[in-house]
């Protein structure tokens, strides 16, 4: 699945604890939005993970998955790549 995350925390330390857990899941790709190429174990690993590190009084974090096809049909203006996972081959 292709899941993009955005959020908005309001303290620098969670967010940038958030930022990096988010990294062991996909790429960043604006300062506060990532996407990630994931099956549905590390989606709720990811989102376990991201609830135990907010504040649910003050933050927002928002999962938006969308099916390969369609991750296809993003477009960008300006600048900007759609992220793509790169083939691992182990030897």
């Amino acid at each position: 699945m292709f899941v993009i995350v955005s959020y908005d925390i309001t303290d620098d330390r969670r967010r940038a604890k958030i930022a990096k857990t988010l990294l062991n899941f996909g790429a960043r790709v604006q300062k506060s939005v990532f996407e990630c190429e994931i099956d549905d174990r590390q989606y709720l690993k990811m989102k376990q993970q991201v609830d135990k590190q907010i504040d649910a009084e003050e933050d927002s974090v928002r999962y938006y998955s969308i099916c390969l096809k369609c991750a296809g049909n993003i477009q960008i203006s300006g600048l900007g790549v759609v992220r793509e996972d790169e083939d691992v081959v182990v030897l």
